[in-house]
């Protein structure tokens, strides 16, 4: 039937409506996305004062510059891991938390990081990440676990005065130190060090004595020969001089170890007869340095302790989407393949995952759209030195645009890349949700 004159004129007025509507988000949306990004395009193919059409020169330099391509493998890197690292958290916690009496207050906690901006957690973690044991919590506990099996020395700096009866050992016992003579039984032996702090000795240190004489036994006394305050023999244990408290002792004749004893918290130790004749040393193992940690934030590690950031924040994300997804899956689905003999296991590969496959699609796009902008982490928490290093294309193309030495024509043809590579993601995306409208 023919549109009536009536008919035809409330379409027209429906349609104007819908455009007055449509209009503000329309230039708004033609001001910040179509505007910039045409003029970005535009700026790509011009030098780096505007004046001079350089042509694909930008590009080219996007794939001969060290520094861009360093940033190019960092943000291949960033897609591959954070987005997928972050979801099978997710999915493990939304999982889990459904299991437990205690699941709300666990999403609340794991959640919570969603509250902080991006730049406070890059201080959080630059603090976590710091190389001090003393401020770091990530060195804190690594230098702590190790400790634990392998207990640092408390003598690091420990070396012989002047005049000392001590010498360098050479060869293999090299960073440790030897008398230069043998000893004999019944004979005290002094061996004295220097360079220790009064707040580094151990728990339990005492002050240190001369060890007495003992017939057909080899007795002597490390200590640490300074006087607070100035004052005291050389080479003398001294009223005040505190002893070397479970420093190693070792006496050796033709190179092997015959004997070995720990001072005691005075410094005194005692040998037994089979060190008669034999060189004293003082292995090195007393005077290792302590153990420091691991450099999170060195050129090795920066990338993956920064993603380790990333993941910290956006696993509550995660959670919560799959959560509600989890919610919706029907439960008799899940007792059936109970019933037919299927185990946690099963249950959860065979059919949990596969009806979250929807979700799990929606986290880890939207994930892999966000890490290929970051930018905000990558410049707090990696340090100016290791900067290059940790390089993502989002935080090049800051560094590229501004600054003293800014190129708008390369930064403009960063920029560009950076949306031709977000663009593919983007386009699965509405294609999935416009096959999920149909259905």
């Amino acid at each position: 039937m023919p549109a009536t004159p009536a008919r035809s004129a409330e379409t027209r007025r429906r349609r104007l409506v819908a455009a007055a509507f449509l209009l503000p988000a329309l230039v708004l949306l033609g001001a910040l996305v179509v505007h910039p990004i045409g003029y970005s395009l535009y700026r790509s193919f011009f030098d780096r004062s505007g004046d001079t059409f350089v042509g694909g020169a930008n590009y080219g330099e996007i794939l001969h510059d060290d520094t861009i391509r360093t940033a190019l493998k960092n943000t291949a890197l960033w897609v591959v891991l954070a987005p997928t690292t972050a979801t099978a958290l997710g999915l493990i916690f939304a999982v889990l938390t459904e299991r437990v009496r205690w699941g709300t207050a666990f999403k609340l906690l794991v959640f919570m990081p969603m509250a902080i901006s991006m730049l406070a957690a890059g201080i959080i973690f630059r603090l976590v990440y710091d190389h001090d044991p003393d401020r770091g919590i990530a060195n804190a506990v690594w230098v702590g676990v190790h400790d634990t099996f392998a207990e640092s020395s408390a003598f690091p700096k420990a070396r012989p005065g002047r005049d000392s009866p001590l010498v360098a050992a050479a060869g293999a016992d090299a960073g440790g130190f030897t008398t230069r003579d043998p000893v004999r039984a019944g004979v005290p032996v002094l061996l004295p060090l220097v360079g220790v702090a009064p707040q580094d000795l151990p728990g339990g240190t005492r002050t240190a004595r001369a060890a007495p004489a003992e017939p057909g036994k080899v007795t002597g006394t490390v200590w640490q020969d300074f006087t607070r305050g100035g004052g005291g023999r050389t080479n003398a244990v001294d009223p005040t001089e505190s002893g070397l408290a479970g420093i190693r002792v070792e006496a050796v004749k033709d190179g092997r170890v015959v004997e070995a004893a720990s001072a005691r918290a005075d410094g005194t130790f005692t040998l037994s007869a089979k060190a008669d004749g034999a060189v004293l040393r003082l292995p090195a193992a007393n005077f290792r340095e302590a153990y420091a940690g691991v450099e999170w934030l060195g050129p090795t590690l920066v990338t993956p302790a920064v993603i380790g950031a990333y993941v910290w924040m956006w696993a509550g994300f995660a959670m919560v989407l799959i959560g509600a997804g989890l919610a919706a899956v029907p439960r008799e689905l899940l007792e059936a393949a109970r019933v037919d003999g299927a185990n946690e296991w099963q249950v959860f590969r065979r059919v949990t995952v596969p009806l979250l496959a929807p979700v799990l699609a929606v986290v880890l796009v939207t994930l892999v759209i966000n890490v290929m902008k970051i930018f905000d982490l990558v410049f707090v928490i990696a340090p100016g030195s290791v900067q290059d290093d940790a390089n993502v294309l989002a935080l090049q193309l800051y560094r590229t645009s501004f600054g003293t030495d800014a190129d708008p024509g390369l930064g403009s043809a960063i920029a560009v890349l950076l949306l031709v590579l977000v663009l593919p993601v983007m386009l699965y995306n509405i294609r999935r949700l416009r096959k999920e409208g149909a259905r």
